[in-house]
């Protein structure tokens, strides 16, 4: 049975007044399946070709801040307290920092983890 699911990509926008950006990772989420998880890769070498001074770091532990939120748990904010549908509007909110939301768009899916992975070979590698 396939089941619809929201999907985001990442975005890593390392100099925001320019808004030049690299997909970074995608977040997938699937009420039906009490499913959301985020999958991330970093491709340093795109990255600084945006910015030279970037600080890869800084992308990877913010990167590492949603995989948190979507987790839940103690480590992951007040977010992580949410329920999932709301940590996935709450993580795919318009924001202007180093890592944004793209725009949310659906799907049907059987396999939400598989899928996940498919999208990030598909949109971000």
């Amino acid at each position: 049975m396939r089941n619809p699911f929201e999907y985001a990509l990442i975005r890593a926008v390392p100099r925001v007044e320019r808004g030049e950006q690299i997909n970074v990772g995608v977040i997938l989420y699937c009420q039906a399946r009490d499913f959301l998880s985020a999958r991330t890769h970093i491709d340093e070498r795109r990255l600084r070709a945006l910015s030279a001074d970037v600080d890869v770091e800084q992308v990877a532990a913010a990167l590492s801040g949603w995989d948190l939120t979507c987790a839940g748990g103690e480590h992951g904010g007040p977010a992580a307290a949410m329920r999932l549908g709301e940590r996935f509007r709450w993580l795919t909110a318009p924001r202007s920092t180093l890592i944004q939301p793209g725009p949310v768009h659906t799907g049907l899916t059987s396999d939400p983890a598989a899928d996940l992975d498919r999208l990030l070979i598909l949109l971000v590698h």
